[in-house]
């Protein structure tokens, strides 16, 4: 057990509170994330807790008693990054790392109330806020946009008329009068 951080209360709208009240747990997500909060009996120790997750399902109970949750996700998780704890012995949050489906779910378990995932308003983000290696990739995305927009060649493009030019330096016998680029 590692402690997990819920997800921003911004990143969920405001309706979904009273659309999930049917559900036995509250939740947060963000594209990459669910956060699930239970309340379990206090003083419940952790040993006595009954965690189960699949890729495909999630099994919360305390041993000895009736299930809290027995469901299937409403999507896949990435069971072996996900994880859970308890606080106060009586405070249950798992956080469960989504699958194949980074988007908004409308709903972590089956048969439970929806939220409308159009009304989720995430929180902007900029440019300095990635890693190098995301920045970069988003900045080449922008500007192979901005190449497509003005009906100028992308970088890969660019990057294949070069190679060619330099193919036709080094290969002056042969005829390329015929060679279309683009």
């Amino acid at each position: 057990m590692t402690e997990a951080q819920p997800a921003p209360e911004s990143q969920q709208p405001e309706s979904s509170k009273t659309e999930q009240a049917k559900a036995p747990y509250t939740w947060t997500q963000t594209l990459t994330e669910l956060s699930l909060e239970f309340l379990v009996p206090k003083g419940t120790p952790p040993k006595m807790m009954d965690i189960r997750f699949t890729a495909t399902h999630l099994y919360v109970g305390v041993k000895g008693q009736p299930p809290i949750l027995d469901s299937d996700l409403t999507s896949d998780i990435v069971a072996s990054d996900s994880e859970w704890q308890l606080e106060g012995r009586e405070h249950l949050t798992i956080m469960l790392v989504k699958g194949s489906n980074k988007s908004w779910w409308a709903s972590p378990c089956v048969g439970f109330e929806e939220i409308d995932v159009t009304k989720i308003e995430p929180p902007t983000s900029k440019l300095s806020d990635l890693d190098g290696e995301t920045r970069a990739l988003v900045e080449k995305m922008m500007y192979d946009q901005e190449m497509k927009k003005r009906g100028l060649p992308t970088s890969e493009e660019k990057q294949k008329q070069d190679m060619m030019k330099k193919f036709m330096a080094q290969h002056p016998e042969m005829d390329f009068s015929q060679t279309k680029f683009g």
